[in-house]
């Protein structure tokens, strides 16, 4: 798969999770954040379960423990972002969600540096800067009032982000992206369960009220949107991905339109224009410096 390929497929993860913010948020009028957030990632794990099993037979070779122990980490960082998410949407709109959800394509790189001591090329600064621009007046220029749920929103951004960087870490020197994949999900889904059967009630009744939600975001949101983010960071970086994925705001605030009738404000159009000229330059600018410098990869530039 080529750089430009791997992008256009975390793009397309990026739209199934903008579809997904509805669906998260009408949920939480039947059922509870942990529920939702176990139950959600358990049908992912089950549903990716055959395929990872397809991956390690093809393999022909058992999965180290380090290896296993990388994925569980992930894991973790999955299971911070998607409660913290899921929290913050019981106090705040889709579209403040997905502004603030935006946030990691500031703490991406950042962390990155911090981690891994990986600075990435001079570009990626002023593009993540351009895509959180768009973000922003895409939700209206304004997050006047912030509630409790904002703040959740926020804290969602830097799990989502460290997700982000530790699986682009792992995938990069592991064969197994679905392992990850299916590793990450049962990992959520565990420590999800284990929390709600402590803190909240739970009835047929319930889950029948949010079964389209859970199965939407269980089997498409995640199972699918997931497994695509880990196969296109194989070829490609962290800071790189999170400046396409960040489009998910792009598309939570359309779908947000559609079906929830939350309306996008004029200067919303500007923001989609600068998300989309982000995506555009991150795409563009390695080519160009790699034909300056003839030809040569500047791949490394950019990890």
């Amino acid at each position: 798969m080529t750089r430009v390929q791997a992008n256009l497929v975390l793009l397309l993860a990026a739209a199934i999770w903008g579809g997904g913010f509805v669906a998260q948020a009408t949920a939480m009028d039947a059922i509870g954040p942990f529920w939702f957030v176990g139950l959600r990632f358990a049908i992912a794990a089950l549903a990716c379960l055959p395929f990872a099993l397809l991956e390690h037979r093809k393999l022909g070779k058992p999965a180290q423990g380090r290896d296993f122990g990388a994925f569980v980490l992930v894991g973790l960082a999955l299971f911070g972002g998607a409660i913290t998410q899921q929290i913050g949407l019981q106090t705040t709109t889709v579209t403040n969600s997905s502004f603030l959800t935006g946030l990691y394509v500031v703490f991406v790189p950042v962390i990155s540096i911090i981690l891994f001591r990986k600075a990435p090329h001079w570009i990626i600064w002023p593009v993540a800067l351009m895509a959180l621009a768009g973000i922003f007046l895409l939700s209206g220029g304004t997050l006047a009032h912030m509630t409790v749920g904002d703040l959740w929103s926020i804290v969602c951004a830097a799990f989502w982000a460290m997700q982000i960087v530790l699986a682009g870490h792992f995938i990069a020197r592991s064969p197994r992206p679905l392992g990850l994949s299916a590793t990450q999900f049962a990992t959520c889904s565990v420590l999800s369960l284990s929390m709600a059967v402590a803190l909240e009630p739970i009835s047929l009744a319930a889950i029948e009220g949010a079964l389209i939600e859970i199965l939407y975001v269980g089997l498409i949101s995640s199972g699918l949107a997931f497994v695509l983010q880990v196969i296109g960071q194989r070829y490609t970086t962290a800071p790189q991905a999170a400046i396409f994925l960040s489009s998910e705001a792009l598309f939570g605030s359309f779908f947000g339109a559609l079906f929830l009738g939350e309306k996008l404000p004029a200067i919303g159009y500007v923001g989609c224009a600068l998300i989309f000229a982000a995506m555009l330059i991150v795409e563009v600018v390695p080519e160009l410096l790699k034909r300056r410098r003839g030809g040569k990869s500047i791949g490394a530039d950019f990890t």
